[in-house]
């Protein structure tokens, strides 16, 4: 495949080649490569900014798109966990894949091509997980896909039906990551080593909810770090949310950002969801529902971002729109455009124990080409115009044709 005149972030225009084998072989000015032959693909991008494509780090595909059916009527996180606890057990195995491969294409058609969801599991309870791998399944070669197993010691029913859930989890597919809730439980430090022990025992990476509050005093992300380095735990450790570190002083955020990155934990802010559900209690000078990106970012931690939860009783809004993560960290986490948009891709990736995917010779061609003339412009707009690659192929097109009709003349616009 060819693609003719992609506009770089860099603010160049190229022309790239991709090889038979989804990587880019050749990178160079507009007209200068060799003319494709009769068989080969020609895609002209004229118009289009041609990035690395996103990936979502933190989704919960088995909740998605249940807004109206589960009414969060509290409004906060604890509304919304009895919401979905009573509206849960309505749902069929198949009615669970079905919303989830809706809400799962919508991340393809916006320029992700790899996905973390966390999916709900408990003692007897994996129908969800095994509709998540059915629609892993049916994105093959699309949408690369990992899903982790999130439950709670309450909701299995003690210590010993936790771990054993994990571990069942485990057995059912080896693209499943041990999750879990500690923040939740009566004892966090018991549920974080239960869900370690797992991990290493199956050689599974880790991705725990942790700390999604705005109380100081929550804050179990320390204890989880220490506990990676005595453990010398080596398959990927990332710790999702953190707000109560975002509420710390500068001095505690630094200390323990650099706690974190020595352990080679990654964090994974979620901004979308988090401004939903946190500060609803806080009339005045509401804080925001963040991590400390920056106390983070300068200890040299692996900064993810992701959308979470996507119209459902643990967010009301959500496009799955990498752009609209990107474009908040940049409003409300006073990121530059570059730092946002590399949390969606290059930070994303990396929490998911993935390579960064650049646009370069021999680098995969999974590549989102959307409507912009700069990086700035493009999150900013967030137009659906878009081409989305997976290793060199189109797996995704949204045209968008827009008509305007000023009325001082008459004429018609279209473009």
């Amino acid at each position: 495949m060819f693609l003719r005149n992609a506009r770089l972030a860099q603010g160049h225009n190229v022309d790239i080649a991709i090889g038979a084998d989804g990587r880019i072989t050749d990178i160079g000015p507009v007209h200068s490569g060799a003319p494709a032959g009769p068989h080969d693909l020609i895609e002209d991008l004229t118009g289009y900014l041609l990035l690395s494509s996103a990936a979502e780090p933190h989704a919960h595909l088995d909740k998605a798109l249940t807004a109206d059916l589960a009414p969060n009527t509290q409004g906060d996180l604890l509304g919304a966990i009895d919401a979905w606890i009573g509206f849960a057990p309505t749902q069929s195995r198949d009615q669970i894949a079905v919303r989830a491969l809706r809400a799962a294409e919508e991340l393809l058609a916006n320029g992700v091509t790899a996905v973390r969801t966390h999916v709900n599991v408990r003692t007897g309870q994996f129908d969800a997980i095994e509709a998540l791998l059915t629609v892993r399944d049916q994105l093959h070669g699309a949408l690369d896909m990992q899903l982790v197993a999130l439950t709670t010691m309450q909701l299995c029913g003690g210590p010993e039906m936790y771990r054993r859930v994990l571990q069942q989890s485990a057995a059912l597919d080896s693209c499943v990551v041990i999750g879990g809730c500690p923040h939740l439980d009566d004892d966090a430090q018991q549920a974080t080593d239960i869900s370690l022990d797992v991990a290493g025992e199956t050689n599974r990476p880790l991705d725990l909810h942790t700390d999604e509050s705005l109380n100081p005093d929550a804050l179990h992300l320390p204890y989880l770090a220490e506990r990676v380095i005595h453990l010398g735990y080596r398959h990927g450790a990332t710790a999702s949310h953190c707000v109560s570190l975002g509420v710390l002083d500068p001095v505690q955020q630094r200390d323990i950002s650099e706690l974190v990155a020595g352990a080679g934990v990654a964090v994974v802010t979620l901004p979308q969801t988090n401004l939903f559900l946190q500060g609803r209690a806080h009339r005045q000078s509401t804080p925001r529902g963040l991590t400390a990106l920056r106390s983070l970012l300068d200890a040299g931690v692996t900064l993810g971002a992701g959308a979470d939860n996507v119209r459902d009783p643990f967010n009301l809004m959500g496009r799955s729109d990498p752009m609209e993560t990107a474009a908040l960290l940049v409003m409300a986490g006073h990121l530059s455009v570059a730092e946002a948009y590399g949390a969606v891709t290059d930070g994303a990736r990396g929490a998911m124990g993935l390579p960064p995917v650049t646009i370069a010779v021999g680098q995969r061609a999974d590549l989102l080409a959307i409507c912009g003339q700069s990086l700035n412009d493009a999150v900013a707009r967030a137009d659906s115009s878009r081409i989305v690659f997976s290793a060199g192929r189109i797996v995704a097109r949204t045209v968008v044709k827009r008509s305007t009709y000023p009325t001082s003349n008459h004429t018609h616009r279209q473009d």
